[in-house]
């Protein structure tokens, strides 16, 4: 598909590989917030699913993020959850449904895309990149070719993402 709209200017990329059932990620999303309304689009802030095998709904709530970003609520969506990572534990997919239908989204599509697994291979290519590259543990910031692991600590990565951003928009 083409697009005859000019181009914009390439924007640096950080990758955030996150788990939506990740205590710890949902540590991170202040940091996430703070890093978005710095730079709107002046940085893409790209969520990587990295479902761990020790939260049984993690592949799921993968998989019901990318339908959210399907009706274009896709940050909203994934802040909702990881902000409720106790309720996903006990509710699991019908969770799932249930915060798309608190945001307004088409909650029948939502069960449906979870029934019939549309999302599944976007979300095994994100867990196969994410192992290639040596992610191990969720958060995991990737920006600039360096991979800052937020599983082990949070404390100063957001400044280390904004130290790179930074270097790369004055490059850019």
């Amino acid at each position: 598909m083409s697009d005859s709209s000019p181009a914009r200017p390439a924007v640096p990329v950080l990758d955030v590989w996150c788990e939506l059932q990740c205590p710890d990620c949902r540590g991170a999303l202040d940091d996430l917030r703070a890093l978005r309304a710095r730079y709107g689009d002046r940085l893409e802030v790209r969520l990587r699913h990295f479902p761990l095998e020790k939260h049984k709904h993690s592949f799921a709530a993968a998989q019901a993020a990318e339908e959210a970003l399907e009706q274009g609520r896709g940050w909203p969506y994934v802040e909702a959850v990881l902000g409720r990572v106790e309720e996903l534990d006990r509710g699991g997919e019908s969770f799932l449904v249930e915060v798309a239908r608190e945001l307004g989204m088409d909650a029948e599509e939502f069960d449906t895309a979870l029934i019939d697994g549309r999302h599944i291979l976007i979300v095994d290519a994100d867990q196969a990149e994410g192992k290639a590259i040596g992610v191990t543990g969720t958060p995991t910031y990737v920006i600039g070719g360096e991979r800052l692991d937020g599983g082990k600590s949070q404390e100063g990565l957001r400044e280390r993402v904004e130290e790179i951003a930074d270097r790369l928009l004055a490059e850019g």
